[in-house]
């Protein structure tokens, strides 16, 4: 057993019982004395992986070599520095004596693992399978466009949260990733590559556990690898030139609407001479990815997910005009937040129970009484968009279906772990 003193320990915003878990003893070895464990699904893993609870609130705790747990650590670090979708790390407990290190990081509040998701959906796989791709494209964008090439992308290192009617995925192992300033073509091609290699592979195992024949194994494959597709459609939007001449004002527009679309903010917009000097090439900045989530902060003070804040705007922007609604943005924000959001998640949380996540169960509780009104040619109003959330009779396939297997998986009930109120909108 490593000698206590010679336990090299490096923590973020320490609390008091994160200091004094046992750092200088195998992982293996704790017991409940030590540390407040809690059961939750993990996937495969190389390693021992445990879930306590520390200072209120859930963390995952992995042991490793000594080598892996350092980089991993300091990657997870920069991950967080570059604001990008990662878990984020909590500290590092190096042995030096054992070449053994205990890395802990912050367990990712209401997410859930594809496996999870895909066998308590049936109906609704397909639509699922699709958001699922367009998630893990989306993700390696993001990492590509910071300089980090992830070298293990796979929906077994991912985990999935709802935003609205998408999924974000975060990267969970960041063992062998490479932070750089840019990566090159190449470096961004064999990621890519790795990819859809992981990602099939992790579709048809599911597959198998799923029961289902050959034919459907390879159909999964075949699918996945359409991530690829999807990567390089964002990249190219993202990235691409364009001739314009000084005419085409609209061509600008339409671009920079596509990009905002998608919920990016553009950085900057330039043009420069094109070959031949009879056009000039339309080059935009792209930054973060919270055009919409901006937005709506400005005029409600929300924190929301990108997609979330798409939906909330269409919302918030469909009540104007109602009757007693102020005319500037402002007021009319604060004017939605009391009359629309606010009353609805005081019934979302009497009907569905109060671990929900408010904002999210109001996205679905929007896109199920359209999609019931579409279904009946007629509004059917809030009581009967309530009701078959309540019964998890959301229409198959539709991104409201999620939110059934959440409440079977318990991904709803996780702040119950920490026997305090639920979090608030973030």
């Amino acid at each position: 057993m490593a000698d206590p003193a010679a336990i090299a320990l490096r923590l973020v915003r320490p609390g008091a019982q994160l200091l004094t878990l046992p750092w200088a003893r195998p992982l293996a070895t704790w017991g409940e004395a030590d540390a407040r464990f809690v059961e939750l699904p993990v996937g495969t893993s190389r390693h021992l992986v445990r879930f306590c609870i520390v200072d209120g609130e859930v963390l995952a705790v992995k042991e490793l070599a000594l080598w892996p747990a350092r980089r991993e650590y300091e990657a997870l670090r920069l991950l967080e520095r570059r604001q990008l979708p990662a878990v984020r790390a909590v500290g590092l407990a190096e042995r030096p004596a054992d070449d053994a290190a205990i890395l802990v990081t912050r367990f990712l509040a209401r997410s859930f693992q594809y496996r999870r998701l895909f066998v308590r959906l049936r109906e609704g796989t397909v639509a699922q399978r699709e958001r699922l791709l367009d998630a893990m494209a989306g993700l390696l964008v993001e990492l590509h466009r910071r300089g980090v090439y992830w070298g293990d992308c796979s929906l077994a290192n991912t985990l999935l949260v709802r935003d609205g009617q998408t999924l974000q995925a975060y990267l969970v192992d960041a063992e062998t990733a490479e932070i750089h300033d840019q990566l090159s073509d190449g470096q961004r091609a064999f990621d890519l590559e790795l990819m859809v290699e992981n990602v099939a592979g992790d579709l048809a195992d599911v597959a198998a556990i799923d029961g289902r024949g050959l034919d459907a194994i390879a159909e999964d494959i075949a699918v996945a690898e359409s991530v690829q597709t999807r990567y390089c459609d964002l990249w190219d939007e993202l990235h691409r030139e364009e001739p314009v001449t000084p005419g085409e004002r609209f061509r600008v527009e339409s671009r920079l609407r596509r990009l905002n679309d998608l919920g990016f903010v553009v950085d900057e917009v330039s043009f420069e001479p094109g070959p031949g000097g009879d056009a000039l090439r339309l080059k935009v900045a792209v930054a973060d990815r919270r055009y919409h989530a901006s937005r709506l902060f400005d005029l409600t003070g929300l924190q929301v997910g990108e997609g979330q804040a798409a939906i909330l705007l269409n919302d918030l922007n469909a009540s104007a005009g109602a009757p007693g609604t102020p005319a500037t943005p402002e007021a009319l924000g604060r004017w939605w937040l009391e009359h629309c959001l606010e009353p609805a998640v005081v019934r979302l949380r009497a009907t569905l129970g109060e671990g929900i996540d408010p904002i999210q169960a109001y996205c679905d509780l929007l896109e199920v009484r359209w999609l019931l009104s579409e279904r009946a040619g007629a509004d059917v109003g809030t009581d009967a968009a309530l009701a078959a959330l309540a019964a998890r009779r959301t229409p198959a396939g539709s991104a409201a279906d999620l939110a059934v297997a959440e409440a079977e998986t318990g991904v709803w009930r996780v702040q119950d772990l920490l026997g305090g109120e639920p979090d608030e909108p973030a």
